[in-house]
């Protein structure tokens, strides 16, 4: 665990509210991949892939959705840190996946929060180059705030919060539980 940044926080959902959440998330993603057999569900390191995890689990349990390619996306760039910590967005591929052939497959790419979209714009690019027959992005959170042309097909919940304040996806392992704080610097 990791420090935290100061400031007045608020617990907006929690653990409960958040399952169910997920759940509907994933009767959601059921319904887009109703009739497709090849589908690939990637998630956004850090918090997204838990969460694809998550959602994975529950697509399996309740939909039985059991097929599924299961992998992950490692990208630089925090854009809801007032301080980026890379200007540029950058992904690192899993040398496992390089060779990994998408032609045919739905993917959802599923990440945390969609605040500008260049973590999201990042791994769709990528993605593409992959030859999926689709491509669609699941996100717990969508501030609503994008400047890019990236789009959220499925969102958990939107949050319109002030430019200056920043949500908080708490997703185990990386947190102790699961559940979404606003942060108010200060």
């Amino acid at each position: 665990m990791t420090d935290k940044p100061k400031g007045s926080r608020t617990c907006l959902y929690t653990t409960e509210q958040l399952d169910a959440i997920v759940g509907d998330m994933a009767r959601q993603a059921a319904g887009l991949l109703t009739g497709r057999t090849r589908i690939a569900i990637v998630g956004i390191l850090r918090r997204g892939a838990p969460l694809a995890d998550r959602l994975h689990a529950r697509l399996i349990e309740t939909w039985g959705l059991t097929d599924c390619v299961r992998l992950d996306l490692k990208i630089k760039r925090y854009a809801d840190d007032l301080t980026l910590l890379h200007p540029e967005t950058q992904l690192t591929e899993n040398p496992t996946h390089a060779s990994l052939d998408l032609a045919g497959h739905t993917v959802l790419v599923v990440d945390d929060v969609m605040y500008r979209g260049h973590s999201m714009l990042r791994a769709v690019e990528y993605l593409a180059g992959r030859q999926p027959e689709e491509i669609r992005t699941v996100v717990l959170v969508d501030r609503g705030a994008s400047k890019l042309p990236v789009r959220t097909d499925i969102v958990g919940v939107r949050l319109d919060v002030a430019p200056s304040d920043i949500i908080e996806c708490n997703v185990p392992p990386f947190e102790e539980s699961f559940r979404i704080d606003l942060l108010q610097p200060g």
